[in-house]
C-alpha cells in the first residue's frame, strides 16, 4: 500500500515537474526570440555606429539565432551572445540590455526546472519501477552570454552587513 501511495505521488510529481520544463522552455524560447528580434533591429538602424563588420556579423547572428540551421540552438545563441558582448555601451539600446537579463533568467529558471526533473528521475525507485521511462530526460541548456553575474553576483553590501558574521 505504502509502495502505490509512493508511485501515485511521484507519478504526479513527474507529470507536474514535465509541465514545469516545458513551460520555462516556452519562455525561454520567447525571451531568446526577442532579444535576437532586437539584435537584428540594432544592426539595422545603429549599422553606422556600430561599423560594417560588426553591423553584418550581428545581423547574421541574429538571423542564425532566430532560426538555427544546423539544429543547434546554443551555438547560436552563443555567437550572437559573444557579438554582443563587443557592441559599444553608448550604442546598445536598454531593451537589447533587458533583454539579455530577461535571457539569463529564462535559462536559470529553465534549468532549474530540469535539474529538479533529472534529480527525480534518476533516483534509484523511479528507475526500478521505470517511472517516465518513455519520455527523454530534459537536457540542460548551456549558454555563454556572460550574464551569469547578474543573476548570481555579488551580495549586495547591505545584505552582506544585515548577515551575522559565521563561525568558524
Amino acid at each position: 500500500m505504502l509502495l502505490l501511495a509512493w508511485t501515485a505521488f511521484t507519478l504526479t510529481r513527474l507529470r507536474r515537474l514535465a509541465g514545469r520544463v516545458r513551460r520555462a522552455r516556452e519562455v525561454l524560447d520567447a525571451a531568446l526570440l526577442r532579444r535576437a528580434e532586437l539584435a537584428a533591429a540594432l544592426a539595422r538602424e545603429q549599422g553606422a555606429d556600430l561599423g560594417p563588420e560588426l553591423s553584418i556579423a550581428l545581423a547574421d547572428a541574429a538571423a542564425g539565432a532566430r532560426a538555427p540551421t544546423a539544429g543547434d540552438r546554443e551555438a547560436a545563441e552563443n555567437r550572437l551572445g559573444r557579438l554582443l558582448r563587443r557592441v559599444p555601451d553608448r550604442v546598445l539600446p536598454p531593451e537589447l540590455s533587458d533583454a539579455g537579463v530577461r535571457v539569463a533568467l529564462a535559462r536559470r529558471f529553465y534549468n532549474d526546472a530540469v535539474r529538479d526533473t533529472r534529480a527525480l528521475r534518476l533516483r534509484r525507485p523511479t528507475r526500478v519501477l521505470r517511472l517516465h521511462s518513455s519520455r527523454p530526460l530534459p537536457r540542460y541548456f548551456d549558454i555563454d552570454d556572460g550574464l551569469d553575474a547578474v543573476v548570481s553576483g555579488p551580495v549586495p553590501q547591505a545584505v552582506a552587513r544585515s548577515r551575522p558574521a559565521e563561525r568558524s
